[in-house]
């Protein structure tokens, strides 16, 4: 792998980026990581979720279709937005770390300030989602994100529980599908910002086993450090509280029993990757890191058969 050929180290060889964006393109897109989903799937799902959620509290079929495609952008746009500035923090660091240091930035390929107008316009799609949902209090909602996202890429320096502030971040949607559906915040959309949480908090462990040893080496701190042989210790724990702040979410909720089935397939698939989990295995870490997104979607389909078969009555 080298700089001048603009492709990144662990990236997916043959994406879309690599075969049909063009060339121009290539070094925001990728940037961006329009060419791993993941990350934009696990920033969407929570908004999902709560959408689901408010369907299910109001009596509705279906979540709000509107709402669902408007986060469906914005979860796109600002992940991409927060892989910018990350990027941008973390350039040095990159650097120096095997994995990253193929990045657009460290590599050369975008320059700083070309970066800084990428992430303005990012930023600026995202802004336009929040205004499409026409709802002050979930504007509002939406901005006060930015305080977290600002802040996370530093944590890593300062803390070993970067995947904390990540999780605080990442769960966002779980707010944001309740306060643009009724203008408030609820114990329902709390207790499940709560459970995508810990969620994030156990799922970002597993994927920063993959870079642990370059951690350790540049003074980068991490979950993954902290508990090194004792991750499935942790990751139980982590995943057992998800598990049981849904269960007391979808109470609150008085959710029909299909939620609660949903819940118990995402339960099997945590328990699942807790078998799996490899430390010592990267590429393993990665793909129990991606199979999140299959857990999430089990969650939503459980959710909205729960909305539909309580609307049906």
């Amino acid at each position: 792998m080298t700089a001048t050929d603009g492709r990144v180290a662990d990236a997916v060889r043959g994406s879309w980026v690599d075969t049909l964006a063009p060339a121009a393109w290539r070094p925001y897109l990728r940037l961006a990581r329009a060419d791993r989903p993941i990350g934009s799937w696990l920033l969407l799902l929570p908004c999902w979720w709560s959408a689901a959620y408010a369907a299910i509290a109001a009596g509705h079929a279906l979540p709000n279709l509107w709402h669902m495609a408007l986060f469906a952008i914005g979860a796109i746009a600002m992940r991409g937005a927060g892989c910018t500035y990350n990027d941008l923090v973390d350039r040095d660091i990159d650097a120096m770390v095997e994995r990253t240091r193929s990045r657009p930035l460290p590599s050369g390929q975008v320059t700083s300030r070309q970066a800084k107008i990428f992430l303005i316009a990012q930023l600026g799609v995202g802004a336009l989602v929040l205004l499409a949902l026409w709802n002050p209090f979930a504007w509002a909602v939406g901005i006060a994100s930015l305080s977290v996202v600002v802040i996370y890429p530093f944590m890593k320096r300062i803390t070993s529980w970067p995947q904390s502030v990540l999780g605080l971040a990442f769960s966002w949607g779980a707010l944001m599908g309740w306060a643009a559906a009724f203008g408030r915040l609820d114990a329902p959309a709390l207790l499940l910002y709560a459970a995508s949480i810990l969620w994030v908090i156990g799922y970002d462990t597993i994927y920063a086993h993959q870079d642990r040893e370059d951690d350790a080496i540049v003074g980068v701190r991490s979950t993954a450090l902290l508990f090194g042989e004792r991750t499935p210790l942790f990751l139980s724990l982590f995943y057992a509280g998800t598990v049981a702040c849904l269960g007391l979410s979808l109470w609150t909720l008085a959710a029909p029993a299909l939620a609660y089935a949903g819940l118990g397939a995402f339960a099997l698939h945590l328990a699942w990757q807790v078998r799996s989990l490899d430390i010592a295995d990267p590429d393993g870490c990665l793909r129990l890191f991606k199979s999140n997104r299959d857990a999430g979607l089990i969650l939503l389909a459980g959710l909205m058969a729960a909305a539909l078969l309580k609307a049906l009555g």
